[in-house]
């Protein structure tokens, strides 16, 4: 692609939106808000365009679509069929090796997550097939691969000149951010050393430099960069065909900051498939006669995000010093061999050669792992589109133009899930600069590592505990990390349980049974039997409060909020294109006076700030995080349980199935609301955080008589699923609407809600998929997330949740299917680690489907 334009205009001192940084994902954003009709866009970048000195010109480009992931599979798909239609993208197709059993297993897995999420013609590869592909790999040496066709490479340079050129925003380089001016709470202008922008909406696209720019805002964003080796070895042999293949022309004209020949090199298309070594943590690909070496086989070199720079006349801000000893020993962690001598063996070709490139490039990870998007709740009119990479940056570009323009965060394909990369998702911890870089650098050394079910980090734990922690280490809890917080998923002191229910709890084993335990059966059994206490304190309470509050809250729900006081309403929040936001439970606890709960995890950051920032100044908007601790107090002897130890009626007659009220347990002051998660008789005790402690010993002391148990995470997923209660983020979230969640009852279109009119659209238009529930035939293996589901030999949904339902004897997985597979007796098949499994679709609930138990 020859020449590219910018703006030859000073920079202007006011615009619409302003987007700091112009790499692939600042490119991308442009390109896609102006697509959308957006007006007056500024794009500045303090480097000189378009090879700005960030990561999108010395990253080799190389594309790998398939992730566990739906939406980074998506992104990385529509990215790959944008870049291609621009003709800045090279489909030679990438192979994943193995060579090791377990790597088989997880190609398995990849070939059974890109027929999920619609990647084309996935396949496993014998070695042979391999090296037809990619004839310098050593064919003794791997046991297969695995083939996504239109896996490829980006021209990174190329790119960035088509967005610029395509795209009708203003493009200024050379223009170095100094502060970002917010006030009251809203974006006001960006300061740069070339003026002052005042603008309605900015965008931080600055990857390497984004914990600096948030800094700018006030912001502390968890987003760590890291050091990563690649090398071009010198021209070899194998792969000289007689071409005139010169370096050298990528950049003519271009100003590029630091050594141009890396520029140029990434700049050379690779002539067969890019390939992938996963158990040494490596990739590779040709530029021209030599091959490119990716590693990252070696320790985490986490770089001080504070100290990112700037280009100077020698080097590009991003590119640090190669270092040999990187390449030469073993200091991965977790890998016996070094890059060199895991490359000597695999390729062959290229041991003992020179390497006439070389570079430590930088790019970023956040604690999970995952990218940063979405107006931040600090600042309205602050936008992130951050921890990109150019795989997914075409699609998340999309994605942020509709959030932005239209509200509704979506692909061509349609709405997306935004839960697990929201930026406020972090929980209050994450803003540690200590703690986000020892999180990215565990996210580095796990980058090509495989990942088992439910794994734990070991380090850093502890942070967030509720009142009962001492007493659930007591009763020998094992405890899983969620936003932060320890809980329990088990309890070892209920293992003498496991004897008891062991006909009715099946043997787990292979990936499916890995960090399970019978015991989280037991637990299950237990509850349904007796009585048991979950924590849930990691769940939301947020008060809304004043006397528009009951008005308010009928604006934002889609539920008839007209309630009573001492009522309870479970209902959806949705945003404009009437997906679901949030499902939540309002109890009515006075005049003006409601308490909003919702999960835990990453809801007081998103549902939480969403709520207060569509309040009007008559509501006061209360997100309690950690102010409340919380007990599910759950089983057909919990009203006998809770009676012992308080004075106020609990009958069904004065305490009926969704009220609540306020009460005291012993001494405690309460609000109870009788609700229940798990299909059974119970209440939700929501007390003071300080006296959490004392909640727990009344209860425990009160229910030993009755064989009142603790109950952990795993028993709270089956017996939901048993249920069909939803989850967000699992089940639920901005990629469906209700009705299509079979939640109709969570929506009243005879009220006015944000998202009603989309909603009434999509009803009149025709639901055309329905959640679905299904039970294996003839099988009580677990159904893991993301496997396809198949109808008449199509793969036509994928499994969204799955586990052994023990009190129904039955292996449940929900997914959502094409409404013509959705009835009641359809047979279809999953397919999960390589094994088909019949199953077919029922009615739900499946347990007690007449409430029996749960209204009594």
């Amino acid at each position: 692609m020859c020449g590219y334009h910018m703006s030859t205009d000073s920079l202007p001192s006011r615009a619409k939106t302003v987007i700091i940084g112009a790499g692939a994902v600042g490119c991308s954003i442009a390109y896609h808000l102006t697509e959308l009709g957006a007006d007056d866009v500024v794009v500045v970048d303090q480097g000189p365009l378009p090879v700005t000195g960030g990561s999108s010109t010395h990253a080799p480009g190389i594309m790998f679509q398939t992730s566990p992931s739906k939406i980074q599979t998506k992104t990385a798909h529509y990215t790959s069929r944008l870049l291609k239609d621009a003709g800045v993208y090279t489909e030679v197709g990438g192979i994943e090796l193995a060579r090791s059993e377990e790597r088989m297993d997880f190609l398995q897995r990849r070939v059974e997550w890109a027929t999920s999420y619609g990647l084309p013609e996935p396949e496993l590869l014998e070695p042979e097939e391999v090296t037809e592909r990619l004839p310098l790999v050593d064919e003794d040496e791997i046991l297969g691969g695995y083939y996504s066709p239109t896996d490829g490479r980006v021209d990174g340079t190329d790119a960035l000149q088509w967005y610029i050129e395509t795209s009708s925003a203003r493009f200024f380089g050379d223009t170095e951010v100094t502060d970002i001016e917010a006030s009251g709470g809203e974006i006001q202008a960006v300061v740069t050393d070339n003026g002052r922008i005042e603008c309605d909406r900015c965008v931080l696209a600055t990857n390497n430099w984004a914990y600096q720019t948030g800094q700018m805002a006030g912001l502390d964003l968890p987003i760590a960069p890291v050091e990563h080796q690649y090398v071009v070895t010198e021209p070899l042999a194998e792969l000289d065909d007689g071409s005139s293949d010169v370096i050298g022309d990528a950049t003519i004209g271009l100003e590029v900051p630091g050594d141009s020949q890396i520029t140029e090199s990434m700049a050379q298309p690779p002539d067969r498939p890019v390939g992938r070594d996963q158990d040494n943590s490596l990739y590779f690909r040709t530029h021209g006669d030599g091959y490119g070496l990716g590693s990252y086989n070696h320790e985490p070199l986490v770089v001080d995000p504070d100290e990112m720079g700037t280009n100077d006349e020698d080097s590009q801000a991003s590119v640090h010093t190669f270092t040999e000893k990187h390449w030469t020993k073993a200091t991965h962690p977790n890998r016996e061999k070094s890059p060199q001598q895991a490359f000597d063996e695999l390729l062959p070709a290229t041991e003992d050669k020179d390497f006439r490139i070389t570079e430590n490039g930088i790019f970023v990870y956040t604690p999970d792992g995952m990218p940063v998007l979405g107006e931040t709740a600090a600042v309205d009119g602050l936008w992130t589109g951050l921890a990109i990479w150019w795989t997914h940056s075409g699609g998340y570009g999309k994605i942020l133009a509709e959030w932005m323009e239209n509200g509704v965060p979506r692909l061509p394909s349609g709405p997306v899930d935004t839960s697990g990369i929201h930026v406020n998702r972090f929980e209050p911890h994450a803003g540690s600069k200590d703690y986000f870089t020892d999180r990215g650098g565990k996210r580095y050394e796990q980058v090509y590592s495989i990942v088992e079910p439910r794994w734990q980090p070991d380090d850093r734990r502890g942070l967030r505990v509720s009142p009962f922690y001492d007493h659930q280490r007591d009763l020998e809890a094992e405890f899983y990390q969620s936003g932060g917080w320890e809980t329990p998923q088990w309890y070892e002191s209920n293992a003498d349980l496991v004897e008891k229910y062991e006909e009715q709890i099946p043997e787990r084993d292979g990936w499916q049974g890995i960090n399970r335990s019978p015991i989280e059966g037991a637990e299950h059994l237990h509850t349904r039997e007796n009585v048991s206490m979950f924590d849930m304190t990691t769940f939301s309470s947020i008060m809304v409060e004043g006397e528009d509050a009951g008005d308010f809250l009928q604006r934002i729900c889609s539920n008839d909020m007209e309630i009573d006081t001492g009522r309870v309403r479970y209902s959806t929040i949705l945003n404009e294109g009437g997906t679901i936001l949030a499902d939540i439970t309002v109890a009515r606890i006075g005049d003006g006076e409601y308490m909003v709960t919702t999960g835990g995890g990453n809801s007081p950051g998103i549902h939480g700030s969403w709520i207060e920032d569509h309040a009007p100044d008559t509501v006061s908007v209360t997100v309690e995080e950690s102010a409340k601790c919380t007990v599910g107090l759950w089983g057909p002897k919990s009203r006998l349980l809770l009676q012992r130890v308080t004075d106020t009626d609990v009958s069904n007659d004065e305490f009926p199935y969704f009220s609540c009220k306020r009460l005291y347990v012993g001494d405690i002051p309460v609000i109870a609301l009788r609700v229940s998660y798990v299909g059974e008789l119970g209440w939700e005790l929501w007390a003071p955080s300080e006296y959490g402690r004392k909640l727990w010993t009344t209860l425990w002391e009160a229910g030993q008589d009755l064989d009142v148990r603790p109950m952990g995470g795993g028993a709270l997923e089956s017996m939901r699923l048993e249920k069909g209660f939803r989850l967000w983020g699992t089940d639920i979230d901005t990629d469906v609407n209700p009705l299509e969640a079979g939640l109709p009852f969570a929506v009243d279109l005879d009220t006015e809600f944000i998202g009603r009119e989309a909603l009434v659209e999509a009803k009149e238009a025709g639901i055309d998929t329905e959640v679905a529930c299904l039970t294996l035939d003839d099988s009580t293996d677990a159904m893991l997330s993301g496997r396809p589901v198949f109808a008449d030999g199509e793969a036509v949904g994928y499994v969204q949740a799955g586990d052994y339902g023990y009190s129904v004897g039955e292996s449940i997985a929900y997914t959502y299917l094409p409404s013509e597979y959705a009835d009641a007796g359809t047979s279809v098949q999953i397919e999960c680690e390589g094994e088909t499994y019949d199953a077919t679709v029922r009615d739900e609930p499946l347990f007690d489907p007449g409430r029996d138990k749960i209204i009594r």
